[in-house]
């Protein structure tokens, strides 16, 4: 079992669900928290910098971000099945020069993985079990800014989560979904030199960006 926890993680992260991502976000764009998210970053990408896309999925905020301007975008996936299709999707926008692909759990790999001007984890935290490793490393490692999306730590959040787990448990899979502390986020955020810029939230989500203060420099951990 990797560090995410998830034994079944390929088996619910797998070709059919990447393929149908893809589809949806052919017909329809990004998802409506990837947007608010990429509309919050946007207006501070600086044509040629750099993205680290922290669980990229499809690779949809780096295909959004590379057409902003971006001039280099680093993937890291764990499901080889997402990466794959990831793959194909900068091949058919002809960005494969541009764009890195990394397998695997990015706790694991963090050592191997360069500072980024921009850093993001969209939808990626409540996949993770140990928040503060995934938050502290990932946080070290942005430059600018560092945008997540995240569940709402409100009870009835929790509640649906933990009514969402009864699948997985039933089927016997190893995989859970987190609901974790959002002040606890930003702490870990503040601790690697980021203070609060931006946030927006739904229903279910929390969607919020950080900037790097002045005075602090990039120093990742490993």
């Amino acid at each position: 079992m990797d560090a995410c926890g998830c034994d079944d993680f390929f088996s619910i992260f797998d070709r059919r669900t990447a393929e149908r991502d893809r589809d949806r976000y052919a017909r329809n764009g990004p998802d409506r928290t990837t947007r608010l998210l990429l509309d919050m970053i946007r207006p501070y990408v600086a044509v040629g910098s750099t993205v680290l896309d922290i669980g990229s999925g499809i690779g949809v905020i780096d295909h959004e971000l590379l057409r902003a301007g971006v001039g280099h975008a680093v993937l890291v996936e764990a499901s080889p099945a997402y990466l794959e299709v990831a793959r194909q999707e900068a091949r058919r926008a002809t960005a494969l020069d541009r764009v890195e692909f990394v397998e695997g759990d990015f706790v694991r790999r963090a050592a191997e993985i360069d500072a980024a001007d921009v850093v993001t984890l969209d939808r990626v935290v409540c996949c993770y079990p140990d928040a503060e490793a995934l938050v502290t490393l990932s946080a070290a490692r942005a430059r600018r800014l560092y945008g997540l999306v995240l569940p709402r730590d409100r009870w009835y959040i929790r509640a649906a989560v933990r009514l969402l787990n009864l699948g997985p448990w039933l089927r016997r899979k190893a995989y859970r979904a987190h609901v974790h502390s959002n002040a606890r986020i930003d702490r870990l955020a503040a601790e690697a030199g980021l203070r609060q810029k931006a946030e927006a939230r739904t229903f279910f989500w929390r969607v919020v960006i950080y900037d790097r203060s002045p005075e602090a420099s990039v120093a990742p951990t490993a």
